[in-house]
């Protein structure tokens, strides 16, 4: 039997279209979030589950979710496993949405930054993977950068280092769930739904919510977290099936190359000398992770 053909130039050309929009899409979300400063990160957690929820049914209802969202839930170790992804992810949001209405947009891009070297370490550690030379060089020049970083400032940049380390966690997970995109998120916000749910109606009833209380404008943009979420997510999906998984690889860094420019040249924080040594052993690791990928896909038959 032949080998499925793979995408057509077009077909690759529009995968890498959607792609870096989705990345690019993900490195505007600060200034979304940035709106509703004013809003309970918490509270902007649970409305991105129960929207996002939504609008996920809406979608699954189009294209027959439902059958593999209904198997999972009669699987406890599956039920277990995305809630598990579920718990990671929504944690990683809710560092992420706090750190950027508390002023630290340029230390979420940092987090972002480590994801991917992350990821070689947990396929290292967990899933007992070889690292090719440069790789370990990699996660060595990274380890270095984020030292630096404790050294100069007297604490560690929590912020980036939880943030890399639960979406880390979470595309280990995810790794090993058989839903696709659509349906494994809305599985994994389905089974918060009842917490998310309580929660907002809690901070109803004691006066402390959000809806009902703001004026039309904050209102349209909390009901949006469904959109800000699904959008990219489908965007992402569409391009990844798409492109090469290298090509890929090298547009996931836009999003966090947005958000550092957003950080220091819309929001004005502060980007001191001291930092940049911290900065480019990250980058340097980057560069030699990505490079180290390029010469691996070329040896690689297609």
């Amino acid at each position: 039997m032949s080998a499925p053909a793979g995408p057509t130039a077009e077909q690759a050309r529009s995968g890498a279209l959607a792609a870096a929009l989705c990345y690019f899409l993900w490195g505007l979300v600060p200034v979304y979030w940035k709106q509703l400063g004013a809003v309970d990160a918490l509270e902007l957690i649970a409305h991105r589950h129960v929207w996002s929820l939504a609008l996920l049914a809406v979608l699954m209802a189009r294209t027959g979710g439902f059958g593999e969202l209904a198997a999972l839930l009669r699987d406890p170790r599956a039920v277990a496993t995305h809630l598990l992804s579920g718990t990671l992810l929504t944690l990683n949001w809710l560092v992420y949405v706090w750190g950027v209405n508390a002023g630290h947009v340029i230390e979420t891009s940092l987090g972002y930054f480590l994801v991917p070297l992350v990821n070689v370490a947990a396929g290292r550690l967990v899933l007992r993977e070889n690292l090719r030379h440069l790789q370990w060089v990699a996660i060595a020049l990274a380890a270095t950068g984020v030292a630096l970083m404790f050294w100069q400032a007297g604490r560690p940049p929590w912020i980036a280092l939880v943030l890399a380390a639960t979406w880390g966690g979470y595309s280990l997970m995810r790794k090993r769930s058989p839903l696709g995109a659509v349906p494994g998120l809305a599985a994994e916000t389905l089974l918060l739904a009842p917490l998310a749910v309580g929660f907002l109606l809690w901070r109803h009833m004691t006066g402390s919510g959000a809806l009902g209380r703001v004026d039309v404008t904050m209102h349209f943009l909390i009901l949006s977290a469904g959109f800000v979420t699904a959008v990219p997510l489908l965007l992402f999906g569409y391009g990844a099936r798409r492109v090469r998984l290298t090509t890929l690889g090298l547009l996931q860094y836009l999003a966090p190359t947005v958000q550092l420019v957003i950080g220091i040249w819309v929001y004005h924080e502060p980007f001191a000398r001291h930092r940049l040594p911290g900065f480019a052993c990250i980058w340097a690791a980057l560069a030699l992770y990505t490079a180290d990928n390029l010469f691996a896909a070329r040896r690689t038959p297609a």
